[in-house]
């Protein structure tokens, strides 16, 4: 590395955006459900790139409510996407976190990213990844900017508490979701689970070849690592969950990662706004006790 401190302006320009992400062109409610105290609404964000199919989970009322960005996870299910949000995935706990969340007051917002859910007729994940090189871009690049068009479209609904938004997501959805909290202050807090590692530990086990070539940002550790992006967040509220028998964060990834954001956050004198939750036993899964931290954060970060 360089020395050079990282800023999102930085990154945004790694990423293959040098002005920062497009901002959203549109969006609109396609359908409307209504079920147990709840409304379901499948929404069309409209964006340069195209548009972006999402699904909202909130309580049935005005609001304004605490939101969730819920970023989806990655599992070599690209059928999944959104439907994560309503229907769970074999590493989460049940019961899922949109009907979970709108039962405690939380409206969720969740969308498909490229090559995932209703997008899969974009392109395989190599074959995006590919092209977006080819373009002087980034998969990932091009996931946090559609990320970003949702934040949009969720900092303009009135029935968003603008002020408290929050970020949440396992695996690749947990990468997005502390990412995009780095890039973005509108974001008031981020929890993550069971993807934190400093990409240099990774490679060193060759077990950065465990992760999807989405998360591929060319030139990144010439200034900074995963640890340094989430530092970024500081001294926002977040919340990093792992499993101690997760190959993606395995020690010598893991240690240094938190390493620089205790230090971050120390440094801002909020050591108290992080929480970090290991679980001994455990692999790439949620796990009671995360689900149960993951919701005593929200409720103490957005409350």
């Amino acid at each position: 590395m360089d020395g050079t401190r990282i800023d999102p302006t930085g990154l945004w320009t790694l990423l293959g955006f040098p002005g920062g992400p497009p901002t959203l062109a549109g969006g609109g409610i396609m359908n409307s459900t209504a079920a147990d105290g709840r409304i379901v609404e499948e929404i069309r964000l409209e964006t340069l790139a195209g548009d972006i199919p999402g699904t909202l989970c909130r309580p049935d009322g005005p609001g304004p409510f605490p939101a969730i960005l819920y970023c989806h996870a990655h599992g070599n299910r690209y059928d999944i996407g959104r439907r994560e949000l309503m229907e769970g995935r074999p590493a989460l706990q049940d019961p899922p976190y949109g009907p979970l969340l709108a039962a405690r007051g939380y409206l969720t917002f969740c969308i498909d990213v490229a090559g995932f859910g209703e997008r899969q007729q974009e392109g395989t994940e190599s074959a995006l990844a590919k092209e977006a090189l080819w373009r002087g871009q980034t998969l990932f690049g091009g996931m946090l900017a559609d990320l970003s068009a949702a934040l949009d479209y969720l900092c303009d609904r009135p029935d968003v508490d603008s002020s408290r938004i929050a970020t949440f997501g396992i695996s690749m959805g947990a990468t997005h979701a502390y990412w995009l909290a780095a890039l973005d202050q509108r974001i008031a807090a981020a929890a993550h689970l069971c993807v934190f590692s400093n990409m240099a530990g990774l490679i060193e086990t060759g077990r950065h070849d465990l992760h999807g070539i989405y998360i591929t940002v060319p030139g990144l550790l010439g200034h900074c690592d995963m640890g340094d992006v989430a530092a970024l967040v500081a001294p926002r509220p977040q919340l990093v969950g792992v499993g101690a028998r997760d190959p993606l964060t395995p020690p010598d990834g893991l240690e240094p990662a938190l390493a620089t954001l205790r230090g971050a956050y120390a440094e801002a004198g909020a050591s108290d706004r992080l929480t970090i939750l290991i679980s001994p036993e455990t692999g790439h899964v949620e796990t009671a006790e995360m689900r149960e931290a993951v919701l005593e954060f929200l409720d103490r970060a957005t409350g």
